[in-house]
């Protein structure tokens, strides 16, 4: 059960008045979720005793095998980190000049293209789904474009089928960053098996997770072999090196902890989607709080909470609603603020560049913590803080607490 040192009933209560938070500790967006200990174990030991420890063990085929069969994918690659999985991909397809990417995502995203000597074209999204706006992206396509990359935010899917068309209307390679959408589902069919490839993350803030780790799934088979290529120095024999390649391997110890967060994917998508039911049923009824909906209708992993702030009708800032929230020990997040196009070293390369979408969204939307380490009882007292909060805006004390930064060493905004 979550640590909840006050129930916080009225405004006088909240921690900006009286220093004594909710909670008796941080809660965290992204939080690992438990790990079955005995079944982890039990895999470090049969590792530890082969002495197979990286390199394609036992456990990383495994891992790729029961990843690919869930999401109905002919090959799933394993890899190091979801960033490594992103360069890999484009190394493998031969990617030149510009890639189209929403601003609107992990800056990752972006970053991994520029690690490539590639340059990013930031689109703006659809402010109703956070995906990227086809009408500006067809905008975008010049001479120098060779690929699309769309983003699944929340692991709400990018309009596939369309970006499907437009790519190959335009000769374009297409990927999809599928970080968040593990076990999700597009047109009832599993995220995993559109374009050219789609890149998962299994960073331990997803809810499934390698420590560290990622993955790129295609139905391409000379697109698979030539990432396997790659992420193993371009190795094709014991001292063959046939292409310019990096150390992109997933360790055996990483995919045992896949396997094992595998084994209660379910329980854990349960738990988020209950506690996702309760947020909604608690915060719907706020004026000017809207919690982001999911498709009942398609699989979702209900791995983020969401809380859009329409500045017409909250009377208090999402910047503000934050900085209440951090005081409770409530580390809520601005995903993904402020806009990769308004970030380093993107800012100085697109001096100017206005997405008036991209940086709307980015002021309004705000991540409430979920998983396992939240039950009904915190929904509930995180509920009552933001109620209080913005019926009486007016009241809460000025200046407000700083932004608390997040002090786990696990957690980070992906």
């Amino acid at each position: 059960m979550t640590s909840i040192a006050a129930s916080k009933e009225s405004l006088g209560e909240l921690a900006v008045f009286t220093g004594h938070p909710a909670f008796l500790s941080p809660l965290h967006v992204g939080t690992p979720q438990p790990v079955d200990a005995d079944g982890f174990v039990g895999r470090v030991r049969d590792i530890l005793d082969s002495r197979w420890f990286t390199n394609d063990g036992p456990c990383v085929k495994e891992f790729e095998r029961r990843v690919a069969e869930e999401l109905d994918v002919e090959h799933c690659i394993a890899v190091c980190n979801g960033t490594i999985a992103l360069e890999l991909s484009a190394g493998a397809a031969e990617l030149t000049g510009e890639v189209i990417v929403p601003s609107f995502t992990f800056v990752a995203t972006a970053h991994a293209l520029r690690w490539r000597g590639l340059t990013p074209l930031f689109c703006d999204v659809d402010p109703s789904t956070h995906n990227l706006d086809l009408a500006h992206l067809e905008g975008l396509i010049n001479e120098r474009t060779s690929a699309i990359i769309g983003v699944h935010v929340w692991g709400r899917p990018a309009y596939s089928e369309h970006l499907e068309r437009l790519a190959e209307r335009h000769g374009l390679s297409l990927f999809f960053d599928a970080a968040h959408a593990f076990g999700c589902s597009y047109a009832g069919q599993p995220v995993g098996g559109r374009g050219d490839a789609e890149i998962l993350s299994f960073h331990a803030t997803k809810v499934i997770n390698t420590f560290e780790g990622g993955a790129v799934l295609t139905n391409d088979d000379d697109l698979a072999a030539r990432i396997r290529l790659l992420r193993n120095f371009g190795f094709v024999d014991y001292d063959d090196v046939r292409a310019l390649g990096i150390n992109g391997k997933l360790p055996e110890m990483s995919a045992a902890m896949g396997l094992t967060t595998l084994d209660h994917f379910d329980e854990n998508v349960a738990v988020n989607k209950r506690n996702y039911a309760h947020y909604r049923t608690e915060l719907d009824s706020i004026v000017g709080v809207s919690v982001l909906t999911y498709d009942e209708a398609e699989r979702n992993n209900y791995q983020y909470v969401v809380l859009e702030l329409d500045p017409a009708d909250c009377a208090l800032s999402r910047d503000d609603l934050v900085r209440v929230l951090h005081a409770e020990n409530v580390i809520a997040r601005r995903y993904f603020y402020p806009g990769v196009h308004r970030m380093e070293p993107y800012r100085s390369l697109y001096a100017g560049l206005v997405l008036p979408a991209t940086e709307a969204v980015a002021d309004r939307v705000v991540v409430l913590p979920t998983g396992q380490t939240v039950d009904e009882a915190a929904v509930a007292t995180i509920s009552r803080v933001i109620r209080l909060a913005v019926g009486s805006a007016e009241k809460l004390p000025r200046p407000l607490p700083p932004f608390r930064s997040p002090a786990s060493p696990t957690i980070r905004v992906a």
